[in-house]
């Protein structure tokens, strides 16, 4: 088992197991007494990386959700920025720990940094299957991060390939499904972050998720950048946002 999530599960002191989807590692953390006669609310994590993400810095997040009866699973595509490949895979994911490992048919997105652009990508063509999105510091748009020269690969397009059809795989230009299916969205965001700048993420599809008729909280962190802190980690305004609309 990877070293990160293997100290994380650890730490948590709850079962957690490692499978194969798509030929891509996944990760399934699950409750303590599961009741077997009823599917669990899950926690969807991303960017998993096994080698360090998710970590030990997630402890107490992912405790909260676990005692309150929350599975928490995340599968690792590797750097797809959010590519169709990657959406693929999210979709057989999803299938496998819906029909395999009894999880409900309403996944809790939690996406974090980079993990907006494949949370997000694969929400918009699955609406219905989404309970709510509450993100940290989550990448919106790819002109922002990791910007189009450097996602264009991903995507087997070159930069000028990938602009001209960037509304098909853009967070902020596919909300409208989200909005429209009524899921909630909450993001934490600080106000000086250089890495993922909150104006043209979190900012952005704030305004145009509201335009849509969406319902959107955005908790602005002060003086606070892309960090591992307990402002972001420790959040139980995020955990009580997740629990409320798990359904």
């Amino acid at each position: 088992m990877a070293h990160d999530v293997k100290m994380l599960i650890e730490q948590l002191l709850c079962e957690g197991q490692l499978f194969d989807v798509g030929g891509c590692p996944a990760f399934l953390i699950m409750p303590a007494g599961k009741a077997e006669s009823s599917p669990s609310p899950w926690v969807w994590y991303a960017p998993t990386k096994l080698a360090d993400h998710p970590s030990p810095d997630h402890a107490w997040m992912f405790r909260q959700f676990l005692e309150a009866g929350f599975a928490i699973a995340g599968v690792d595509v590797g750097e797809s920025y959010g590519n169709p490949q990657g959406r693929a895979v999210y979709a057989a994911f999803y299938e496998t720990l819906c029909a395999q490992y009894g999880l409900s048919e309403r996944a809790c997105l939690f996406p974090q940094s980079r993990g907006g652009l494949m949370l997000y990508n694969w929400a918009s063509e699955h609406a219905r299957c989404v309970a709510c999105i509450a993100g940290i510091f989550p990448v919106g748009d790819l002109r922002s991060y990791p910007g189009l020269k450097t996602a264009c690969g991903a995507y087997g397009m070159s930069e000028d390939e990938l602009a001209a059809c960037l509304p098909e795989h853009n967070p902020v230009d596919r909300l409208a499904p989200l909005a429209k299916a009524g899921v909630p969205i909450l993001h934490l965001h600080g106000d000086s972050d250089t890495v993922v700048p909150i104006e043209q993420n979190s900012g952005e599809l704030a305004r145009r998720y509201s335009k849509l008729g969406g319902t959107m909280e955005l908790l602005i962190v002060p003086g606070k950048g892309h960090e591992i802190i307990p402002e972001f980690f420790e959040c139980q305004a995020l955990v009580d946002f997740v629990i409320r609309h798990a359904g």
